[in-house]
């Protein structure tokens, strides 16, 4: 057994108890450096992460994979957490309490994620899920005196811990037909055991459900408008990148990896779902008045994108996942970052709030209009390439009507995108006074809006990246 392959998640480990053990030991008014530390922190170990590519081997007899798969997952799941952490640090302080612990839960589900994406095995697998489930409950309902933040916290604990119940069971359905819970080995047997089981066909029902409730994909998204409003900001944008890129990647390895022979059923029920999360997330989201719940509709439709990538079932659509989900973290991020920044200031989420922005903070409004038109697929931000790279992995494979579906969608999400550039620029601002953005949010606002500029007209280095990891799924 080689701990070395297990190397930065125990880096992750050893961080967050460094800063729990700190946040214990120095005095309440001494705690605020915390954040910046657990940023240092996580930009060390995605740092770090880089030297892992190319190693492609297993733990623990295949329980554990450390390929390029999951390192390409694994350093999304980081840049995630140092942009979140380092926007966050000034907004958790105004909330007031257990500054230390936040961070520290903000690790720990980022540990969930990377256990999640690693996973050769469903115990690992489930493990790994619930790391993060937990991790997001307690962080869900951290604003315990703020009643929408408590709301958020049971809403999403209920569900949550409902949709892991289906997820379980499916799991176990599958263990008990084929007497394995490694995910490489039940593939063998299922071939040995020919067509498909009435037993299978429930399991995979149920794997599809549990799925589809962390991807916020339609009929399994109610949970996500109301988790988006209530949660603090910083942890509905980690919410919405992470914990959905994690889940893509483990069902990603279970669907493609576990059932590769029977993909023609599942390639279909998932068509269905991704038609279905395209056009409710974006028609929804229109008549939206808080732009928390705009976003999280948003949300949903973007997992109706990317589901294309699981539906191509080949080196393409996995690159294209990998590819979208990146640039997925920068543009989320970006916006929520701006709408923390302007919720912390003025105390609204509400669309019609934000009149006049462009004056008060020119900025913030750039950073949200870019971020938003690049998740509406306009060139030359680097929607356009994600989508084109997802959407050409299945327009030969005789899913063209979903690719018109998605395209239609697309331009429909332009509308109530544009709803919302229009109020920053053109209507009159109540309050003209300046919006003052932090400096760790000014540099997350920053960073945000050049990366998804440059691989709109440069794509071509998280390109390599993304290849890697489908290659290494594949070979």
């Amino acid at each position: 057994m080689d701990l070395s392959l297990l190397t930065i998640e125990i880096a992750t480990v050893i961080l967050a108890i460094t800063v729990l053990v700190i946040g214990l030991l120095i005095p309440k008014e001494q705690r605020f450096g915390l954040g910046y530390l657990v940023t240092i922190g996580l930009a060390f170990i995605l740092f770090l992460s880089f030297g892992f590519y190319g190693i492609n081997s297993s733990a623990f007899e295949g329980m554990y994979n450390v390929d390029d798969f999951s390192i390409f997952f694994k350093q999304l799941v980081l840049t995630a957490a140092v942009l979140v952490t380092l926007a966050a640090t000034l907004y958790v302080k105004k909330i007031g309490t257990n500054y230390g612990e936040f961070f520290v839960m903000t690790v720990f589900a980022a540990l969930g994620m990377m256990i999640l994406s690693s996973a050769g095995e469903f115990i690992t697998l489930y493990l790994g899920l619930e790391t993060m489930t937990i991790s997001f409950y307690i962080l869900t309902g951290f604003k315990k005196n703020d009643s929408k933040s408590a709301e958020a916290g049971i809403k999403y604990l209920i569900l949550g811990a409902m949709s892991s119940g289906i997820l379980l069971y499916g799991l176990s359905l599958v263990y008990g037909i084929t007497g394995t819970t490694v995910i490489s080995e039940v593939a063998m047997k299922l071939k040995e055991m020919g067509s498909l089981s009435p037993a299978m066909i429930v399991a995979v029902i149920f794997l599809v459900a549990g799925f589809g409730f962390k991807i916020s994909a339609v009929p399994f998204q109610m949970w996500s408008p109301d988790v988006y409003e209530g949660a603090p900001t910083p942890v509905t944008a980690f919410l919405a990148v992470g914990s959905k890129a994690a889940a893509f990647a483990a069902l990603i390895r279970v669907f493609l990896i576990a059932f590769p022979d029977y993909s023609l059923q599942w390639k279909m029920l998932f068509a269905a779902l991704a038609a279905l999360t395209i056009i409710i997330g974006n028609l929804v989201a229109i008549p939206q008045t808080n732009i928390k719940r705009m976003l999280a509709y948003s949300s949903i439709a973007q997992a109706g994108y990317i589901m294309t990538g699981v539906i191509a079932a080949n080196q393409a659509g996995v690159r294209g996942v990998a590819f979208y989900g990146m640039l997925y973290v920068f543009a989320t991020i970006g916006a929520f970052t701006v709408v923390m920044n302007f919720s912390a200031n003025t105390g609204s989420d509400e669309i019609r709030d934000y009149a006049g922005l462009a004056q008060r903070s020119p900025l913030m409004a750039a950073v949200l209009t870019v971020c938003l038109l690049s998740m509406a697929g306009i060139p030359p931000l680097a929607g356009f390439a994600g989508k084109f790279y997802l959407f050409s992995s299945i327009v030969d494979q005789g899913y063209l009507w979903l690719v018109i579906i998605g395209l239609l969608m697309s331009m429909a999400s332009v509308y109530y995108y544009l709803s919302v550039a229009k109020v920053m620029y053109m209507a009159d601002p109540v309050d003209n006074s300046p919006i003052m953005v932090p400096a760790g949010a000014k540099a997350v606002l920053l960073i945000t809006m050049i990366v998804t500029v440059f691989l709109g007209v440069y794509p071509q280095p998280l390109s390599v990246l993304a290849n890697l990891a489908a290659n290494s799924l594949f070979f």
